[in-house]
């Protein structure tokens, strides 16, 4: 685990460092964030549908699955991404968390809402987000990470989730947003909420539960290491086209 981190820094340090981030100083900047990084929340809940599918009994009829160790551990992230508690009390998903702080601070949710309707109507995710207004750049992202849950591996799915995910998203956004919820209550408050969530949870339980289940899928098979790795980089390097997209359109 600890080679594969290593040989993971220098892209992580690409993210860390990108200078996207000094570029959203404000209010508008930080909506117009929001509206891109929003495809990444949605594709984010289909990599852990996808592990779902792979490693636990979700299909009928059911049977018990290889690792129940694995299975626990897919479980409980489930759990908290599609029925967290919002700050009212209210279940719902980390997605639609997002959505209605979207809504809140006033971000364009014309794109999401359309693509989601189209999912509604039955159109292929490609069609429903071509069609949606969303910017290339968020398509051409959301492309990569629906390649690996349709036709990646487990291994490939969990190396994308783990290590290509937005960790590096909230510790750089918390400040920002914690002085605009000071300054406007009614708009920031429920993104304040979301990136609070979103650490606690990454970093006290999801970060290391899903570097296990890694380690469980590749054991001591220097091949499987070496899958993860690609899925990993390749994850990380379509983050990085990403910001470079937003930084240009900023």
């Amino acid at each position: 685990m600890n080679t594969l981190e290593k040989t993971l820094q220098p892209w992580r340090t690409k993210l860390l460092e990108h200078p996207l981030y000094a570029r959203i100083q404000n209010a508008a900047a930080l909506r117009k964030f929001f509206e891109t990084h929003v495809f990444c929340v949605w594709d984010f809940q289909c990599l852990l549908v996808a592990l779902r599918r792979d490693l636990t009994g979700s299909a009928l009829p059911w049977q018990p699955t290889s690792d129940p160790e694995a299975r626990r551990l897919i479980n409980s992230i489930v759990l908290d991404e599609e029925s967290d508690l919002t700050a009212d009390g209210r279940a719902l998903s980390h997605f639609e968390m997002y959505l209605e702080a979207m809504r809140d601070c006033g971000a364009n949710i014309t794109p999401v809402t359309r693509f989601l309707s189209g999912l509604q109507r039955g159109q292929p995710w490609s069609a429903a987000l071509a069609e949606s207004g969303a910017s290339q750049a968020a398509q051409e992202f959301v492309a990569v990470t629906m390649a690996y849950c349709e036709s990646g591996t487990t291994i490939e799915v969990a190396a994308s989730f783990t290590y290509g995910r937005e960790d590096v998203i909230p510790a750089m956004f918390t400040q920002l947003v914690a002085s605009l919820a000071v300054e406007d209550a009614q708009r920031w408050s429920a993104y304040h909420y979301y990136l609070e969530r979103h650490i606690q949870h990454d970093g006290e339980t999801h970060g290391p539960m899903s570097r296990a289940l890694v380690a469980r899928l590749c054991g001591d098979a220097a091949a499987s290491w070496k899958q993860a790795e690609q899925a990993a980089i390749r994850s990380l390097q379509a983050r990085l086209r990403l910001w470079d997209a937003l930084l240009a359109e900023l």
